[in-house]
């Protein structure tokens, strides 16, 4: 079974300091067919302006990742936490029974482009909970990288959720497959840049599928693509 979410059928939200596409139903946008997949429920590609941001706000039992595609990301919570983000670095926040956090541009002079996703929680009321990893650039060459992962081994940072995130870069004319961690699971593929061909359809920039009913997918790599898999409980 497949599901398209294409590239131009997003919702958008264009705040002047903030242009945000959003691949499910979010804040003003809502599309009662696009809630979500399985127990991924929001998947924002965000853009900010040198200098501004979200300002403090409360979360909760949510699981809340953020991986930069373009500059860095500043961040500040109620755990303590007050860092940075940069590109090849992922970012989680278990919100659990409550957590308030800003997030802005961190630079003054250079945009910020980042993937904000939310996935429902495996255990709610959990204790707020904060972690970021830097992964080596050559380890997404031409290879699926494991960075979110249900168990905190593996060189992955730890979701409360049997939830499976991967990154990888692929050449044009490249044929790889995804093969499910767990066979109950569902997986979503985001097509972050490039073109590939995925269970008969074409992807381009932005597009996303989910998929769900087999154990691997075989996917044909059209022009470099840059792919971030999803891998949710349906």
């Amino acid at each position: 079974m497949k599901t398209l979410f294409r590239a131009i059928e997003r919702g958008v939200s264009n705040h002047g300091w903030l242009l945000s596409y959003h691949t499910f139903s979010f804040s003003h946008y809502f599309n009662p067919e696009k809630m979500g997949f399985g127990r991924l429920r929001v998947l924002n590609d965000d853009t900010v302006k040198p200098g501004f941001g979200f300002g403090t706000h409360p979360h909760e039992n949510m699981e809340i990742v953020s991986i930069p595609l373009a500059g860095a990301i500043g961040h500040k919570d109620s755990t303590g936490t007050n860092g940075s983000i940069h590109v090849g670095e992922v970012q989680i926040m278990s919100a659990g029974t409550g957590i308030t956090h800003s997030e802005f541009n961190h630079s003054s002079q250079e945009e910020l482009k980042f993937l904000q996703v939310w996935i429902l929680p495996e255990k709610i009321n959990i204790a707020p909970r904060y972690d970021q990893k830097s992964f080596p650039k050559d380890s997404f060459q031409e290879n699926w990288k494991l960075v979110v992962s249900p168990k905190s081994e593996n060189d992955t940072i730890w979701i409360n959720q049997n939830s499976f995130f991967s990154l990888g870069n692929f050449s044009n004319g490249k044929k790889i497959s995804y093969k499910l961690y767990d066979p109950s699971n569902s997986v979503f593929l985001f097509l972050i840049e490039g073109s590939i061909l995925v269970d008969g359809e074409v992807l381009d920039r932005r597009d996303g599928i989910g998929l769900s009913g087999n154990i691997e997918y075989s996917i044909e790599v059209k022009a470099d693509a840059n792919l971030l898999a999803i891998e949710v409980p349906k």
